[in-house]
């Protein structure tokens, strides 16, 4: 699939938008990072753009209105579409930050198909995804990630990430952004069919059974605070976004893991995650993995074209989380006045 290759396109395409997408580029031990919202002003467009470098250009990412959750379209009228037909390649293979990259005090969660040059995590391993793009098979290739983080990285990063992927650092190509940011929170939102695919991965369910994919979740407001932004964007997906797959899979294990992928199956579920994020000290790996999908999935039988949709939208815990409620009361006040 060359998910590095696609992605070099893409990102030398942005780099010659700049100034259209309000990013700046810099060169950092021979890398070319560019900024999406840490110094930069960044926006939609960057956003979309950034979502896109993670799933190494395989999907379609655009905003719609009328998003699903349940929450008055006046009030949210946004929502991140994202739509595949390579959900594993894009979604696993790129778009998943199963990467902590770190060096020295800095700290980022890394995605993007980097990944696969890197080749060290449990779902690149196990879906035989690991290793299948190395600096030996283009003489030109450069590796293409994303950090989450609020600061740009380090020399010492970019040589991290280097010599994790068996690179030097001029054949390294990152964008960064935090969550805090526009960009950065349209990126995390556009990740409603990747959370349902691990889902499925982490159920025992071989994820090459699914042929497409296609999800839709709210777009909050930016947050003033990390753990805010982290509280919005997870939000949007547990409690807000709607993801269809299109499965190749025998009736008799859509009903068996249907019911599982929701979010709603975690004893976590039916709290703003800002608030389950703090009762674990911060600690991702605390919080129960299970809540870590979309609110609602529909799963439609390619050998039968039947439909099953499972889970439930929580609009009250986004409007808690999203702070809508003053909103909601002056809309509602403006409306009756009419």
């Amino acid at each position: 699939m060359q998910l590095n290759w696609r992605a070099q396109q893409l990102f030398e395409t942005i780099l010659q938008q700049q100034a259209l997408l309000h990013v700046d580029l810099h060169r950092i031990q021979g890398a070319d990072v560019v900024d999406f919202g840490v110094h930069a002003r960044g926006g939609i467009e960057a956003g979309l753009s950034l979502a896109r470098l993670c799933l190494a250009d395989l999907a379609e990412v655009r905003l719609i209105h009328s998003p699903p959750g349940g929450v008055d379209s006046r009030l949210l009228p946004l929502g991140v579409l994202v739509a595949t037909d390579h959900p594993v390649w894009a979604c696993l293979g790129g778009q998943y930050a199963g990467w902590p990259v770190q060096a020295g005090s800095y700290f980022a969660m890394g995605s993007g198909p980097m990944r696969l040059a890197r080749g060290k995590e449990e779902v690149l391993e196990k879906l035989q995804l690991s290793h299948v793009e190395t600096s030996q098979t283009e003489v030109d290739l450069k590796v293409v990630g994303v950090l989450e983080a609020q600061v740009l990285p380090t020399a010492a990063v970019v040589q991290e990430i280097a010599e994790q992927c068996s690179v030097t650092p001029d054949q390294v190509m990152v964008a960064v952004a935090p969550v805090t940011s526009l960009a950065g929170t349209v990126q995390v939102v556009a990740r409603s069919v990747e959370t349902a695919l691990h889902k499925v991965f982490s159920l025992g369910i071989d994820p090459h059974k699914i042929h497409s994919g296609v999800g839709v979740a709210p777009l909050p407001p930016t947050a003033r605070t990390i753990v805010d932004g982290i509280g919005r964007t997870n939000d949007a997906i547990l409690y807000g976004a709607h993801v269809t797959l299109w499965v190749d899979m025998e009736p008799s294990v859509i009903e068996q893991i249907g019911p599982q992928i929701p979010s709603q199956t975690s004893h976590d579920h039916g709290r703003p995650f800002a608030e389950i994020f703090k009762n674990y000290d911060y600690d991702f790996y605390k919080v129960d993995p299970h809540l870590f999908s979309p609110a609602v999935v529909t799963l439609i039988n390619c050998q039968t074209g039947e439909s099953k949709t499972f889970g439930r939208f929580a609009p009250e815990v986004l409007s808690r989380s999203f702070g809508l409620d003053e909103s909601a009361s002056s809309i509602a006040g403006t409306g009756a006045g009419n």
